[in-house]
């Protein structure tokens, strides 16, 4: 019998009202490999033992240097490459300015105008920007 094991991945959409209106945190794969890659919400598998949210908080401090505060869950979506089910919340602080990296999965880390956000990040990921459109 063939099965097909969904491995499921959290993380944290970033968000501020800053020069530009409403701001996004975004991160870009490092490597050669990614070069081209599009731009992500900082994310990454669970954990054994490991709730979605615990996920969510720490993947986004590996990755940005951020400790989320209260999180708004923003549901789920597949992605169609690696057939990963992800799951994302979001968190407001007015005082986040520039990421400090802290792992090599991540070469870049910037908050971008909704717009540009839109066409720089994984196609996949593009709904939880207009969840989070329509949830404010």
């Amino acid at each position: 019998i063939f099965r097909v094991s969904i491995k499921t991945s959290a993380g944290t959409l970033l968000y501020r009202h800053g020069a530009a209106g409403l701001e996004v945190l975004l991160v870009h794969p490092s490597g050669n490999d990614n070069r081209r890659a599009p731009w992500s919400i900082p994310k990454g598998l669970v954990d054994s033992g490991e709730s979605l949210e615990q996920t969510a908080r720490r993947e986004t401090l590996e990755e940005t240097g951020f400790t989320a505060g209260e999180l708004r869950l923003l549901g789920h979506v597949g992605d169609t490459k690696s057939r990963k089910r992800i799951e994302y919340a979001s968190r407001v602080s007015p005082w986040m300015h520039t990421a400090a990296l802290r792992v090599a999965e991540v070469d870049a880390a910037e908050f971008l105008s909704v717009d540009q956000a839109r066409r720089q990040i994984h196609p996949d990921q593009a709904v939880f920007i207009d969840r989070l459109m329509q949830s404010m």
